[in-house]
């Protein structure tokens, strides 16, 4: 039992000095390399964060993700077409499809899908 008692210490010992031993050589230097790059924006991420950006990016980004929740809701659609009654599921399919319509022509038309004014 004495025995076991000191192989369990001896085992956590160890693991301290390796987990310590770790951490010391993982630090990293304030001025890491990744850090200092750019990043896939184009932004110097050293620079204040409150500097003024192009809404474009933004506007882009929303109306991405209006679409991409659009295709989430089309797809289970055709999932259910033979479980609903045809009349309703062609109704609610068609209305559906004409907001999508009438919000990208209404993007269209603002202007929002041209980068270059």
């Amino acid at each position: 039992m004495l025995m076991l008692s000191m192989m369990t210490l001896i085992i956590m010992i160890i693991t301290i000095v390796v987990m310590m031993l770790a951490t010391l050589l993982s630090k990293k230097t304030l001025t890491d390399r990744e850090k200092c790059s750019p990043f896939e924006c184009g932004f110097d991420p050293m620079n204040s964060s409150r500097l003024p950006f192009s809404l474009r990016f933004f506007l882009i980004a929303i109306i991405f993700l209006i679409f991409d929740v659009e295709i989430a809701l089309l797809l289970p659609m055709i999932m259910i077409i033979k479980s609903s009654n045809l009349i309703n599921w062609t109704i609610t399919s068609l209305f559906f499809i004409f907001i999508l319509i009438v919000g990208l022509y209404h993007e269209w038309n603002q202007g929002a899908l041209e980068w270059n004014e």
